[in-house]
């Protein structure tokens, strides 16, 4: 395990632990993101991404948050991960010559069950 994830899955924990399972997601990226401001981690969040297809840009991909300019996080509020998430994530990771990724599904009723570390 490496500190910088670990710091984030402990960030989200709090995060899961008062507010439970069942809101948007959008709840839980604003809740991690002012947990992350408490602990003095930085982080961008919707940070645009570039897609290049046949050496055009294209413009309008962004990642829920990108952590210490290492780490994407991508935040879920499902009943379960779905593939098309990981391959999202992956593209996210070689978009942005990145190596690790977690995907946090706030989602589930143990967030431990709901985390899913992603590495290239």
């Amino acid at each position: 395990m490496d500190l910088l994830t670990e710091q984030i899955i402990s960030a989200a924990i709090e995060v899961h632990r008062i507010l439970g399972p069942g809101l948007l997601e959008s709840i839980y990226e604003e809740a991690l993101c002012h947990e992350f401001t408490l602990r003095g981690v930085s982080y961008e969040r919707q940070k645009e991404l570039d897609v290049i297809y046949k050496g055009k840009v294209i413009k309008g991909q962004r990642l829920d948050l990108l952590v210490y300019g290492e780490v994407v996080v991508e935040i879920k509020s499902v009943r379960k991960l779905e593939d098309v998430f990981i391959a999202q994530t992956l593209s996210y990771l070689k978009s942005m010559n990145l190596k690790r990724a977690l995907i946090i599904n706030f989602g589930e009723g143990r967030l431990v069950d709901g985390i899913k570390r992603i590495s290239l």
